[in-house]
């Protein structure tokens, strides 16, 4: 008779799978990200000692300030694009999961703003649009040649393009409206959604062969730099009454 042999389970093989479609961690992905992160805050330190009057900057007309910002947009949505390279073998539930928080600290800071901006209030701001964005990128995140073309198609039209049609409140989110809407932060999908879609070119191109390296080199980017990168939407959703509370308390 012979004997059977009883296998014994190995206790990370139900974790393994779940581990394997968890997104990687690049270094200097994060480290950028962290380093947008950093620019923001400056710009927002210098836009609450303009609120409170210590300094006279004008964020709506001065060529720094607007170039200063369109940086730091392109630098978060751009990541944006190359995070869903990263994460496209991530479960639904995942993605759709990040989505969801994104939505809702988009709707906290539509509401925060009306408290404190209530003329002026953010409709469709930096987190409403990666949460769109990330929903209307995705089905393309395959094909990068795609995403390519389409961006800069994008780009180009919301910066060309400018019709009265979408100066309407329910359109602006869309942008090429002929004037600027009174809020506090707009990012429409014209032109911001072409960025994210170039980010996804941009994504595919460094995870090709030789340049996975250039992301992955963890001993160059400052480890402070690549943590900010990683904890950027508790940042981002902190910072202002942090920044707003020290500032009533010194002045």
């Amino acid at each position: 008779m012979s004997r059977r042999r009883h296998r014994r389970r190995d206790p990370g093989a139900h974790t393994g799978a779940a581990h394997a479609a968890a997104p990687p961690r690049f270094a200097a992905i994060d480290g950028l990200r962290g380093f947008a992160i950093c620019l923001m805050l400056v710009y927002h330190f210098a836009f609450d000692l303009t609120w409170f009057r210590v300094i006279g900057a004008d964020f709506n007309n001065d060529a720094f300030w607007l170039g200063f910002r369109a940086v730091i947009v392109t630098l978060f949505l751009a990541l944006v694009g190359v995070s869903l390279v990263l994460a496209r073998r991530a479960s639904r539930r995942d993605f759709w999961r990040r989505i969801a928080l994104i939505a809702a600290c988009a709707a906290l800071v539509s509401v925060a703003s009306y408290v404190t901006f209530p003329q002026t209030f953010i409709t469709f701001g930096i987190l409403h649009c990666i949460a769109v964005s990330s929903v209307l990128a995705r089905p393309l995140v395959d094909f990068p040649r795609i995403a390519l073309l389409a961006g800069i198609a994008i780009v180009a039209l919301g910066n060309a393009v400018h019709l009265p049609l979408f100066d309407s409140p329910w359109l602006n989110w869309i942008g090429m409206m002929t004037h600027k809407p009174a809020t506090e932060d707009y990012v429409p999908l014209f032109p911001w959604l072409g960025v994210v879609l170039v980010g996804i070119a941009v994504g595919h191109w460094l995870l090709s062969q030789g340049r996975r390296a250039i992301i992955a080199m963890g001993s160059v980017v400052p480890r402070w730099l690549t943590w900010t990168g990683r904890h950027s939407l508790v940042i981002y959703m902190l910072h202002q009454p942090v920044l707003v509370g020290i500032l009533r308390v010194v002045l």
